[in-house]
């Protein structure tokens, strides 16, 4: 029977603590797993383009042993040019395994629905599954023990927040966020959240003033303001997110030496100053991170 990664909620806390262990193996050797994937392909259905995601997934697939087909959205237009039922049932039967990047959840839901092979969630507008299991991993990398660690998230209720607000709940990880009113994450999400945290003894905070979120923390995250297809938002978001912006000032309400994460692309002088660049900023480690976590990821559905 094949497994999906849609959601960091379709994950046991064994399961998440599994691909963690995992992919410290495999950070620490890379090419423990040569082979494991020979005459295997993995295929890269993307509707949005990216760095990150698809060179990480791709490497790992390397170092596995397996062979990567890289579908872009002119090549496929999946719901447009060909429905995602038909690209679902035809592209499964020539691949081990699919990596979506889609701008609508429910086109990576039915792809999985239709699909024979396993389909992970590159990305959605709803979720980013793989992007808050490799933050999960950078943080205990950096603390070890999760149940001690309190995570401010400063910016958009978006995908990321999403998928972080799952992983926090049944990691034990403390997180408090900050968005401007009309932004929050999605309430069904944050509903089921707030129940898992109640199993790992977590909390889960909202607040409408950074100041209040940041106070204590040991991480601070943020996202970019202004996401692909919000391009026309972009004047009224620059607008309502400016007390938002992760700067030296805000840095000195958490913990002295309070780690900085960023899930990246950034944009300096919008979502956060330099302070990215400053010694407690891990987001080039986090960014590494995603390849250790993949492929971690790709032997636990594909194999």
């Amino acid at each position: 029977m094949k497994k999906d990664l849609l959601s960091v909620r379709d994950l046991s806390t064994k399961e998440i603590f599994d691909i963690l262990k995992l992919a410290w193996k495999l950070k620490k050797a890379p090419l423990a797993k040569k082979g494991v994937f020979k005459d295997k392909t993995l295929a890269l259905l993307f509707q949005k383009p990216s760095n990150r995601t698809r060179i990480s997934f791709e490497v790992a697939m390397v170092h596995l042993g397996g062979y990567v087909l890289y579908l872009s959205p002119r090549e496929i237009s999946m719901g447009a040019r060909e429905s995602v039922k038909d690209v679902a049932c035809v592209v499964s039967r020539y691949v081990d395994g699919i990596v979506a990047r889609v701008f609508s959840h429910k086109d990576v839901v039915e792809l999985a629905r239709y699909s024979d092979v396993s389909v992970i969630n590159g990305l959605s507008d709803l979720l980013h599954p793989c992007q808050a299991l490799s933050d999960i991993f950078t943080i205990k990398e950096k603390f070890r023990n999760l149940k001690k660690v309190t995570l401010a998230y400063v910016g958009d209720g978006n995908n990321v927040l999403n998928s972080l607000l799952f992983a926090s709940a049944k990691t034990g990880i403390n997180i408090k966020v900050a968005t401007p009113e009309g932004y929050k994450p999605d309430q069904e999400i944050l509903d089921e959240a707030m129940d898992l945290a109640g199993s790992s003894n977590a909390s889960i905070e909202l607040f409408s003033d950074p100041y209040k979120a940041v106070k204590d923390a040991d991480v601070v995250y943020t996202d970019v303001w202004v996401s692909m297809g919000q391009e026309d938002e972009k004047e009224k978001r620059l607008k309502d997110f400016q007390p938002f912006q992760i700067n030296e000032q805000l840095m000195k309400a958490a913990k002295k030496n309070a780690l900085i994460m960023h899930c990246l692309p950034a944009h300096r002088g919008e979502e956060i100053t330099d302070v990215i660049d400053s010694k407690n900023s891990i987001v080039y480690d986090q960014a590494e991170n995603r390849m250790h976590v993949q492929k971690a990821i790709l032997l636990k559905t594909l194999k």
